[in-house]
């Protein structure tokens, strides 16, 4: 559109603008965004993303709408956290997680301490030392 008008810009310039700029255009758009509902539906894919094989891993809520998502190298506990941490930031405590049967993300809400706001209501008992660590 630059070059249209007869304009020369380099593409330094080009990234200087997007640098200043992408974080104001987010705080704008997150502060219109519609908020999340309280339930929220966590999984993780393993997709290649231009040559490399990553896990997505991603919340959706109620409506189908992506409450938050992130690529991540491995799929460990740590991950896990990283990705719920970022989600319980950005969006609060939902009312509910429904997950499926991964003992890794059980582990994640456990050790990001939702368990005690939120009601285990699956048939599952929530144990944080399924994976053989044991308190010593």
């Amino acid at each position: 559109m630059i070059a249209e008008r007869g304009i020369s810009v380099d593409h330094a310039t080009i990234h200087r603008w997007v640098v200043r700029y992408a974080p104001e255009h987010l705080k704008r758009f997150n502060s219109r965004k519609c908020p999340a509902t309280g339930r929220w539906l966590i999984d993780e894919t393993n997709i290649k993303v231009p040559g490399r094989w990553l896990y997505l891993y991603r919340a959706i809520d109620r409506n189908g709408d992506t409450v938050e998502f992130w690529f991540s190298k491995r799929c460990n506990l740590d991950a896990a956290k990283r990705f719920l941490r970022k989600a319980l930031k950005r969006h609060g405590r939902p009312e509910r997680i429904v997950i499926d049967g991964s003992q890794t993300n059980r582990e994640a809400i456990l050790s990001c301490d939702t368990t005690d706001r939120l009601q285990n209501r699956s048939r599952r008992r929530l144990n944080p030392f399924a994976s053989g660590k044991v308190p010593t």
